[in-house]
């Protein structure tokens, strides 16, 4: 049997001729469709400008030879796998060795409603857990404050006092999962919560507690905006945690020093890298002036990073991150233990690359970026749902986004060989650009006396609101295409369903919380957050202060308002 094969519009045409009337107009109108989707779909399709740059603008050349990498050493610049300078990885076996933890961020509505949806995401093999904070908690605000109106539970979970992270983590063994906070100013606070839940449940805590704490204040002040103090009291606070981590909670990452956040901005990949690492190696000056040795807690410093669409930068971002750590940790700040050079980092795939029009190509994207991080050696991957470009995933979706890290790791067989990227000419040589450009980012930096000083003088700021405006040109000019947004539309998209979290989860956190004020002790409310207000402004390490507020179940607000009192606040200024 033979098929005829018809051109669209001749093929509607001679349809026509043999229809009925009726059928006729039908087939007109599918025509006149046909025709304006073929005219969306195509939509400035004569006009857009082959562009051989990156998704961050960066020149690709259309072929990388031998006698481009010839002066890449072997070992200096490439090495192998499990060995300085950890280019190709931190670990000799990769992921035959133990795969990446599958950590999902999840949180919303009331401690009640996400525990639920950790406890499903365990059952669904998720490896790790990872908590996002409502915005009022983030900001130091109890959930009744006039500032939190609107926002309860509505980007996070609420959690007011050791009450809710007690509920938030019921079921949960503390000694048998690892858990990511994202949390930055009120970081300490949630952290002594979190230690206080553990030994509520009477696990060990200074042999059996592991997880991360974000606690990357720098990087609000540069691009997410969620601060409170000043950033040399907050700067005071995290090398408090260093050195009571490094004592008490030795497996706990006590920061994980971000460049997500500073991606989803608007930076380039470059700026990510050198922003991120420049921010690293700042903490790492802080914690030695506060006189700590380098070895006691740079072992316990981890990163975050975004992994964005352009498949090879990214992979080449994650390498060059490697590399640079591992030298400035060994050569700039003398440090002897080969676990104070490794750059242990958690991978989001990229959030701002999500589209609200055709949702479902949102799982390509993730894909992409997912493979990514995982083929540059990544440690822990969160996947975003298809739908968290319009609201927090529901539960179907963030099922799939986790199968997307599933079939990755079981089904695709990248995990089979250690770092099998390693070697391509290109690879290398993005690697190399990478590198040089961060360090050249770095020097600039170090010339304004370090990163604090930097960001007080706006400069990381200004160089992420160009890139930003950069790459809003090249879109608007369609020298970047993004697909159904500004090339291959359709029309009348049908909505998704999505995930909506309603006023009365407000009321019902507003009940709880009452309730634990009115059954608390206040003489102990009073005197915890008094020593903790002497405590900080007499320079005393504020975290056995912090715990003792939190199992008084002093809140969030009240603990952020004693510290308040004593440190102050931000204010940022103008940056043009």
């Amino acid at each position: 049997m033979s098929v005829k094969t018809l051109e669209p519009e001749k093929g509607v045409a001679e349809l026509q001729s043999s229809l009925s009337e009726e059928a006729r107009r039908g087939a007109s109108e599918a025509r006149s469709r046909w025709q304006r989707a073929a005219e969306k779909v195509g939509a400035g399709r004569g006009s857009w400008k082959r562009d051989f740059t990156t998704v961050s603008g960066m020149e690709v050349p259309h072929l990388v030879t031998p006698d481009e990498t010839a002066d890449l050493d072997p070992v200096r610049d490439i090495g192998v796998p499990g060995e300085y300078p950890y280019t190709r990885g931190i670990h000799p076996t990769g992921y035959r060795g133990k795969l990446w933890t599958m950590r999902q961020f999840a949180g919303f509505g009331t401690a009640d409603d996400t525990n639920l949806r950790f406890k499903y995401l365990l059952s669904q093999g998720q490896t790790g857990l990872s908590v996002a904070f409502h915005l009022p908690t983030l900001y130091g605000y109890d959930s009744d404050h006039a500032m939190s109106t609107g926002e309860v539970g509505k980007c996070g979970v609420a959690v007011d006092s050791l009450a809710d992270m007690e509920t938030l983590f019921a079921g949960i063994p503390l000694d048998e999962v690892t858990t990511s906070m994202t949390i930055n100013s009120t970081a300490p606070i949630l952290f002594a919560m979190y230690l206080a839940v553990a030994e509520q449940q009477g696990v060990d805590i200074r042999n059996k507690v592991s997880g991360t704490l974000q606690n990357d204040i720098l990087k609000e002040y540069i691009a997410q905006k969620e601060y409170i103090f000043p950033p040399r009291p907050s700067m005071r606070l995290i090398t408090d945690q260093f050195a009571f981590a490094a004592r008490q909670v030795p497996k706990w990452n006590t920061i994980s020093i971000s460049g997500y956040h500073i991606r989803e901005a608007g930076s380039t990949a470059l700026q990510e890298l050198a922003f991120t690492l420049r921010d690293g190696m700042e903490y790492v000056q802080y914690g030695i002036d506060a006189g700590l040795d380098v070895d006691e807690f740079a072992p316990r410093l981890s990163f975050f990073f975004n992994s964005h669409n352009d498949f090879f930068e990214e992979v080449a971002k994650f390498r060059a991150a490697r590399k640079i750590w591992a030298t400035v940790m060994r050569e700039r700040y003398g440090a002897k233990d080969p676990r104070s050079w490794m750059l242990r980092f958690h991978t989001q795939t990229a959030g701002c690359s999500l589209t609200a029009q055709q949702p479902v190509n949102n799982v390509v994207r993730t894909t992409l970026q997912a493979l990514a991080a995982v083929l540059g050696g990544t440690q822990s991957l969160h996947t975003n749902a298809l739908d968290e470009t319009l609201a927090l995933p529901t539960e179907e979706n963030a099922r799939i986004a986790l199968r997307t890290q599933q079939i990755i790791a079981h089904e695709s067989g990248v995990v089979n060989t250690v770092d099998p990227l390693g070697g391509s000419y290109f690879v290398e040589e993005m690697t190399r650009r990478m590198v040089d450009g961060a360090m050249d980012y770095i020097r600039r930096i170090d010339e304004y006396g370090g990163m604090v000083e930097a960001v007080e003088a706006g400069f990381p700021q200004r160089e992420i609101m160009d890139a930003a405006y950069a790459f809003q040109k090249a879109f608007e000019s369609n020298e970047k295409l993004t697909v159904g947004v500004n090339f291959f539309q359709v029309e009348d998209e049908k909505p998704i369903d999505i995930l909506y979290i309603g006023e009365e989860v407000a009321a019902k956190q507003l009940a709880s919380l009452d309730a634990v004020r009115s059954r608390r002790d206040r003489g102990a409310v009073a005197r915890t957050l008094d020593g903790l207000r002497r405590g900080a402004d007499a320079g005393e390490n504020t975290m056995p202060l912090l715990l003792d507020c939190v199992k008084a179940y002093c809140t969030v607000g009240e603990v952020s308002d004693a510290l308040r009192d004593v440190f102050g606040t931000y204010e940022e200024p103008a940056v043009f």
